[in-house]
């Protein structure tokens, strides 16, 4: 795909012919075996088809100039597609997606789909609307990167530190929004996290988001029991994925000898922290008081809140809570709700669980609420 879009300049155009080229594999190879060299074959086979689909419609004068592109050789496509040409073209398409004339919507809608080989259906399904709606978005971001001129390349220099900023933060939500409960988000996020890695191995942020997921995707199968959400400090810890943990750590270290201190390879750091037997809770608001200083987030603070709590204790910790300005977002409710249930203030406990339940949205997460609600 990532071949074909930056040889066709045209997201619809490329998967069209994608899709036939694999139909005419799946109908042709069993019968004559596969080729020496199957992307070559494809990427031949889908590019002939796309000329074809061109040739047919010659009214689509952007289009036409594609026909006096002289017609490759099987020897000369080969050579075009060795391996060290994909990273290129993926990174270029990664960056395509995740433009910031598109909206974030627009960018995780786009990344998923040709990145992430997900339907339009699955996509919309993930973020809770119609598929018809996600159809929508889709189609606005692919007439956007037509009429806008959006290049088909890797930024300048200059402009990648922004850049690199908006593919990680899209790629970091995709993960969030699976991490609620969507273990195939989560994954395809993971999925992501690598392929960004492979291509820019030198880059400490990058390592650092996927040393973050693997860490935090590690405790999956205990953050759940019986479909029922389950905290940090009650989860079973024979649960955790200690392979996933080593190899979260392993890439957290090559972020930090790269001298990563962006906010993903704190955040890493964190969570490499909360992956030990026995976690040292001072550490971890130290590193969250360093990750605040950092972004200015008030996401941030909340969760130095937390941990200032095992520190110092409630009281401490609802004096910071009480200082955000973070009224619409559900986990400073129920973050609060718990300190004043520590500090045996019920019936305030009581407002703040049902004021996250009116913003909770998954249902694992209401459940949880409404059972502390009758807890209290």
């Amino acid at each position: 795909m990532a071949n074909l879009i930056g040889l066709l300049g045209d997201f619809d155009l490329a998967e069209e012919a994608a899709q036939e080229a694999f139909a005419i594999a799946a109908e042709r190879w069993p019968r004559t075996g596969e080729p020496d060299n199957p992307g070559a074959w494809l990427t031949t086979t889908a590019r002939n088809r796309a000329i074809d689909r061109i040739r047919r419609d010659r009214t689509l004068a952007v289009k036409t100039q594609l026909l006096e592109l002289p017609e490759p050789t099987q020897a000369e496509m080969e050579a075009e597609m060795e391996e060290q040409t994909f990273p290129d073209e993926r990174l270029e398409l990664i960056f395509t997606c995740c433009h910031p004339a598109l909206s974030l919507e627009g960018q995780v809608a786009l990344t998923l789909r040709t990145l992430g080989g997900l339907s339009t259906d699955e996509i919309g399904r993930a973020f809770l609307v119609p598929a018809e709606t996600m159809k929508r978005r889709l189609t606005r971001a692919k007439n956007k990167i037509k009429t806008a001129g959006i290049p088909f390349s890797v930024p300048a220099e200059h402009l990648l530190p922004d850049r690199l900023a908006a593919v990680l933060a899209v790629v970091y939500l995709i993960f969030n929004e699976g991490y609620g409960g969507r273990v195939d988000l989560a994954a395809e996020a993971i999925r992501l996290g690598r392929m960004l890695v492979s291509l820019m191995p030198d880059e400490p942020e990058a390592n650092g988001l996927l040393a973050l997921m693997l860490l935090q995707d590690s405790r999956r199968d205990a953050r759940f029991a019986d479909g029922e959400l389950v905290l940090l400090d009650e989860q079973d810890r024979t649960l955790w994925n200690r392979a996933q943990i080593a190899e979260g750590r392993a890439v957290l270290d090559q972020a930090i000898a790269l001298r990563g201190r962006g906010p993903y390879v704190l955040q890493a750091a964190i969570a490499s922290v909360q992956a030990d037997d026995s976690i040292d809770w001072t550490e971890v608001a130290a590193l969250y008081g360093e990750l605040a200083r950092l972004t200015g987030s008030p996401v941030v603070e909340l969760n130095r809140a937390i941990a200032i709590a095992e520190v110092e204790g409630p009281e401490s910790a609802l004096e910071i809570v009480d200082a955000l300005s973070l009224d619409d977002y559900q986990y400073l409710h129920s973050t609060r709700a718990e300190l004043l249930r520590r500090l045996g203030r019920i019936d305030d406990a009581r407002t703040a669980y049902e004021r996250a339940l009116d913003l909770a949205t998954a249902e694992p997460e209401r459940r949880f609420l409404e059972q502390r609600i009758e807890e209290l």
